[in-house]
């Protein structure tokens, strides 16, 4: 399955430019099996489809685009979000107790929202690392890519979409069916997903001289 995995909606992130109707119409379109909505520092999206839900053959799960002290992080079940900044390591141990999983988003961005080498402090909690985002640029995503496999992390695909245009640019696919927010964290937690780029049409698996040269 193909699912982008950080994506925001107007409704609960101010900086986007799409519904979730319009998220999940373009998704279909571009042939996801399905979507993570990670909003910025909340996920309030729960209270109106749950934690996941199937929406016109569409799965949409509900997590969170959280910014810590250090950097922002993504994380998948994790029922309270933390109203005040709080420390990477501390978010990634609570999102962990909770049974949840969570990613560095973004990590060598130029905007000081990355971990960047602080994702070696917290390597031992941390689930994964969006090794290669639609809204970072390709060298900075290679920085990423290549500490997660220093640090012997898997590494995720995701547009970070705002616009419908960047919906599917990158994504992460996963081995074997996976039918609601349960599904996708065991999926995360075995590891058993890798990047992929969207090139002409068709979901490709990254590897390090195209991702590269921004193919």
């Amino acid at each position: 399955m193909i699912i982008d995995t950080h994506i925001h909606e107007s409704k609960y992130s101010s900086d986007s430019h799409m519904s979730l109707d319009e998220v999940i119409a373009t998704a279909k379109d571009r042939k996801l099996d399905g979507v993570c909505i990670t909003n910025h520092d909340n996920n309030r999206l729960r209270h109106e489809i749950g934690e996941s839900a199937v929406i016109d053959g569409l799965l949409v799960i509900v997590g969170a685009e959280i910014l810590t002290k250090q950097g922002d992080i993504l994380v998948y079940g994790l029922d309270d979000i933390p109203d005040y900044r709080i420390e990477s390591a501390d978010l990634v141990r609570k999102v962990k107790m909770a049974g949840g999983v969570t990613a560095s988003a973004h990590p060598f961005r130029t905007n000081n929202r990355g971990l960047k080498d602080y994702i070696k402090e917290v390597s031992g909690d941390l689930t994964a690392v969006e090794s290669f985002n639609g809204s970072t640029h390709p060298h900075h995503n290679l920085y990423a890519y290549a500490l997660a496999t220093e640090c012997n992390m898997p590494s995720m695909g995701a547009s970070d979409a705002h616009v419908t245009k960047q919906i599917g640019c990158y994504a992460t696919k996963f081995d074997g069916t996976i039918r609601d927010h349960k599904d996708f964290i065991e999926a995360v937690k075995l590891g058993g997903f890798c990047p992929v780029k969207r090139e002409s049409g068709v979901y490709r698996e990254i590897n390090v001289y195209s991702a590269q040269k921004g193919a």
